[in-house]
C-alpha cells in the first residue's frame, strides 16, 4: 500500500528549505550591539522607506516598516 503523507502546512516546508544555513565570512557579520549602540530602537532608511529595528524585553529583534 502506497500512502502519501498530508502536509498540514506546506508553506512551512518551503520556508525551511529557503533558510538553510550558509557560511558567512566573519567580516560580513554586524553585531546587534554595533547597530543599536546601547539603544532599544533605531530607524533604518532603505531607499525611500524607513524601518524600525527594536530590541525587545524578551531579547529579540523586530524589524517593521
Amino acid at each position: 500500500m502506497n500512502v502519501t503523507p498530508i502536509l498540514q502546512h506546506p508553506e512551512t516546508l518551503h520556508l525551511r528549505e529557503r533558510t538553510a544555513p550558509r557560511i558567512v565570512p566573519a567580516e560580513d557579520v554586524l553585531s546587534s550591539e554595533a547597530l543599536l549602540k546601547g539603544r532599544r530602537e533605531v530607524l533604518i532608511q532603505h531607499g525611500d522607506r524607513v524601518y524600525r529595528l527594536r530590541h525587545t524585553s524578551n531579547d529579540k529583534l523586530i524589524l517593521t516598516k
